[in-house]
């Protein structure tokens, strides 16, 4: 299926390129669909052969090479070396990880044999991906973000808790050390002291950053998609609203919607200007209510999730923008189209039901409208759907069947 859009050049193929194992990552698969429906080769860097990225009808080719993050940069090197020799032209790589992006980023001479890679300063992905080089960026560039901290170890990091106040934002510190030894699985807010221990047990190493929680109820999330063109034109900027996610709070978007909002795309553009950014990149917002500010939370040097929900009324996205610029087209710069949703569909349905639980009232946008991307599930690429129905009902029964057997446990196995 051919799809309308921009017209990109589908003799360059494109790879999608990942380091760890997720094999349950819609935005891997909305790589695929965005560019193989304009005819591009996409290629796909994959677990296994059964993953939703694997059995995708967009998906040219699978290179099936599980990695789990351990490896030394020197290996991981080779491999995109090898696969880039296999592919037999130059391709155009789309990270969906920070450290994919990192490699791609700091191996650049190397890599540019068999890829095309926008001009980014070596090291700035590496800082925008630190959480705290990050903070420090902001505050150089005046730039809002909530009070944030990396404590040298497990007293400083109780004593932050004690200083200010509970809840709290936990957040593993840096690239690469989510992978080898993270300090908690995911963003984690932390509601007392009881809880930041059980997070970090005393003798745990702090590789953490401590983030001050916006209220929920004194807050927005925002979400901006853009892509920074090579020669440091103009970047495109697209903006949506955050409405729930998984984990609640803190956690991947489940459901989100296109919505201008011209000053946070401007200070989005503004920040990537002063730091040099080059590529596609995706930031995470909090509007503050208490003093109205647009703090910067996170900065992603790479494809987002749910990079789909946003396009312009032409019918470019971040990826698509990406593919003109690296291989020479125009990049055209029209009004971004609100008219559409974004929908994880598996994970928005538990999302919903603590959020109705918390607020005692039913939440908004329950069924997907008309314009809804949904993550999964569409009518010409059916079977990426069908592969992650099956790994997620394998993920709740893994899940269900300890929890099952503590309850039978409790009741005396009666």
């Amino acid at each position: 299926m051919r799809g309308s859009g921009p017209g990109l050049d589908r003799t360059v193929p494109a790879l999608l390129v990942k380091v760890g194992r997720y094999p349950q990552h819609a935005g891997g698969v909305g790589v695929l669909r965005t560019l193989g429906r304009l005819g591009v080769p996409v290629h796909a860097m994959v677990e296994d052969r059964l993953t939703p990225a694997a059995v995708s009808r967009y998906t040219a080719g699978r290179f099936v090479h599980p990695t789990t993050g351990l490896e030394q940069p020197e290996e991981l090197v080779r491999l995109l070396l090898a696969i880039g020799r296999s592919i037999g032209r130059r391709s155009v790589p789309v990270p969906t990880d920070d450290e994919a992006a990192l490699l791609l980023a700091e191996h650049a001479d190397r890599l540019a044999e068999h890829f095309l890679l926008p001009p980014v300063p070596t090291g700035l992905p590496r800082r925008l991906a630190d959480k705290a080089a990050l903070h420090r960026l902001c505050l150089e560039h005046g730039v809002p973000t909530p009070r944030s901290r990396a404590p040298g170890d497990h007293e400083a990091l109780v004593a932050i808790g004690r200083d200010w106040g509970y809840p709290l934002v936990l957040k593993n510190l840096a690239a690469w050390t989510r992978l080898r030894s993270p300090a908690v699985g995911h963003t984690t807010v932390v509601h007392d002291e009881r809880e930041l221990l059980a997070a970090c047990p005393p003798g745990s190493a702090p590789s953490v950053l401590v983030q001050e929680c916006i209220p929920a109820g004194q807050a927005e999330d925002w979400i901006t998609h853009l892509y920074c063109a090579a020669d440091g034109g103009p970047p495109i900027v697209l903006t949506g609203l955050k409405i729930r996610s998984w984990p609640p709070n803190a956690g991947v978007t489940t459901r989100a919607r296109a919505l201008a909002n011209p000053v946070l795309a401007e200070q989005a553009a503004e920040f990537c200007r002063r730091v040099g950014y080059r590529g596609v990149a995706d930031l995470d917002w909090r509007l503050d209510r208490r003093d109205g500010q647009y703090k910067l939370v996170d900065f992603n040097p790479r494809t987002g999730a749910q990079f789909r929900l946003m396009e312009t009324v032409d019918g470019l996205d971040v990826v698509r923008a990406l593919h003109l610029d690296l291989t020479g087209r125009p990049v055209p710069r029209t009004a971004q189209r609100l008219a559409r949703g974004f929908a994880l569909g598996q994970l928005d349905l538990p999302s919903a039901a603590v959020w109705a639980w918390q607020q005692r009232r039913r939440p908004s946008d329950l069924l997907p409208r008309r314009g809804t991307e949904r993550a999964w599930l569409c009518r010409d690429d059916p079977a990426p759907a069908l592969a992650e129905a099956v790994r997620f009902g394998g993920t709740v029964a893994r899940w269900a069947a300890p929890a099952g057997a503590r309850a039978w446990h409790r009741l005396g196995g009666a």
